[in-house]
């Protein structure tokens, strides 16, 4: 009985910490990734940290179509026909 408590303590405990990671907002996330860099960690999570301490602020992917490198394309004439109905497009949240 005290292996299956502790392996459901384990498994309680990592869902926890990937639900609260996952919702946490990317601030706190680069903020906590490198505070937890100064300690000694296996590679594979550090090289994880790593990543998560360097990410941007918002998401960079100019995929929009109001990016600044997309406008210069539509600037043609009849683009402003095209750009008038525009599908909906919804990005998935850029995690930590």
């Amino acid at each position: 009985m005290e292996l299956q408590s502790f392996i459901v303590g384990l498994l309680v405990t990592g869902s926890f910490i990937y639900a609260a990671w996952s919702l946490m907002p990317q601030v706190v996330c680069r903020l906590l990734a490198q505070g937890l860099l100064r300690w000694p960690l296996p590679r594979a999570f550090a090289a994880f940290l790593q990543q998560a301490a360097q990410a941007q602020a918002g998401c960079n992917c100019s995929g929009c179509d109001r990016a600044p490198a997309n406008l210069k394309k539509t600037n043609k004439p009849g683009a402003a026909q095209a750009s008038a109905t525009q599908p909906l497009v919804f990005h998935p949240r850029k995690r930590c």
